[in-house]
């Protein structure tokens, strides 16, 4: 691993962290819609230069430049047409409804997309919410909420200092941040002395992705990657007490739930370090070799005559496709998200279809960019009256 001694690690101050995998040249936006097949191929690109800190398991790619990010109205990731997610999504807001006793509450989400988990909050317990995202569309079907709901097309920030809830809500947004005290501290500052509000943060598992090779995960937007170790640390070193950390949705995601506190917590605990340390020693070598044997893999399709598609127009698929320069070999890539149907991918250019169109296309293959959703998608394609290979990366 290559040392970078001037480098501190923005969680925990320790004066040195390791750099030990790269990539080059990838998509900066996984999630930006692009009208245009070539301006899909030729759009803003970015190095990957991950580094691990060893002392609370920080990742962190020290070659991020946040001047190459500008969110959007025309960024897209939200998951809420796919069943599968949906109900994921629907248990998780009744259980913090059920847990958290919020009925009639004020909720805020920071970085609430197109507003589909904050909706199910304030729906599920007669709840008001403001949603803050600067990529927030809005919507006719808002329109009828609009005395429980107020969305702000913006980040959140001190600005915003005045807006006080009951609960805060933050899913897959912190690993956007390079310095996860540029969002916690002003949040700990803007709850002030409500110390009964709750904060539920959720990002995704840095255990999933560089333990069981979850590698099509490592995209540019996400900046930083956490363990339990970190993660909690982050939120101690912020003046919280965290309640809970869990994992969820069959491990890919981390859960935290924290309230603020007066007095100094303890911090997070190098417990989990060391063996994912060791994970991150083996990881390139393994990284390689599973991208390897997909090559090998694609290989064997294509000289079998065999149609592919890959189904899945997120951070996956970009990455999938953009790592092994698949631009030739597939065509399209399958997503149940309209928004993003006729649009092209990042980077390799596919054209994103609806499933629908698989029924003129009739693929011989389907590669499944996340095996969760693996039965759902055996199911549509069967209702479709199609029986592809289905092979999950």
């Amino acid at each position: 691993m290559e040392t970078l001694s001037k480098l501190i690690c923005p969680v925990c101050n320790s004066p040195h962290s390791e750099v030990f995998f790269e990539m080059l040249e990838v998509p900066v936006y996984c999630n930006l819609l692009w009208g245009q097949q070539q301006a899909a191929r030729n759009c803003p690109k970015g190095d990957i230069k991950l580094a691990f800190c060893p002392s609370c398991g920080f990742i962190s790619n020290v070659a991020f430049d946040p001047a190459k990010l500008g969110y959007s109205q025309d960024y897209e990731n939200s998951q809420h047409y796919s069943q599968r997610f949906l109900e994921y999504a629907q248990s998780l807001a009744a259980q913090l409804i059920d847990r958290h006793h919020l009925y009639d509450k004020d909720i805020i989400e920071i970085g609430c997309g197109k507003g589909d988990f904050l909706i199910s909050l304030c729906e599920l317990g007669n709840n008001r919410g403001v949603g803050f995202d600067p990529s927030y569309v809005p919507r006719v079907e808002h329109q009828q909420l609009e005395d429980k709901l107020q969305f702000i097309q913006d980040f959140y920030s001190q600005d915003y200092q005045n807006y006080q809830a009951d609960l805060i809500v933050c899913r897959h947004t912190l690993e956007h941040i390079p310095n996860p005290a540029d969002l916690l501290n002003p949040l700990r500052e803007a709850i002030g002395d409500r110390l009964h509000t709750t904060v539920f943060f959720e990002v995704p598992n840095a255990l999933d992705t560089f333990r069981h090779l979850a590698v099509w995960d490592i995209i540019y937007e996400h900046c930083c990657y956490f363990a339990p170790t970190s993660l909690s640390q982050a939120f101690s070193n912020a003046g919280f007490q965290v309640c809970n950390l869990s994992e969820a949705f069959e491990g890919q995601f981390l859960c935290l739930e924290a309230q603020p506190t007066t007095q100094a917590s303890p911090n997070g605990g190098v417990d989990g370090v060391e063996p994912l340390r060791r994970d991150i020693s083996a990881f390139t070598a393994k990284f390689q070799a599973k991208v390897e044997t997909w090559m090998h893999k694609l290989a064997e399709i294509t000289q079998a005559g065999q149609k592919a598609v890959v189904w899945g127009a997120g951070s996956k698929g970009v990455t999938f496709l953009n790592l092994l320069k698949l631009q030739d070999s597939i065509e399209y890539v399958v997503d149940l998200n309209p928004r993003k149907q006729g649009k092209y991918l990042a980077g390799m250019g596919q054209q994103i279809v609806a499933p629908e169109f698989l029924q003129d296309y009739q693929p011989d293959v389907v590669i499944v960019m996340n095996s969760i959703y693996e039965n759902e998608i055996r199911q549509l394609t069967k209702d479709l009256g199609l029986t592809p290979e289905l092979i999950c990366v």
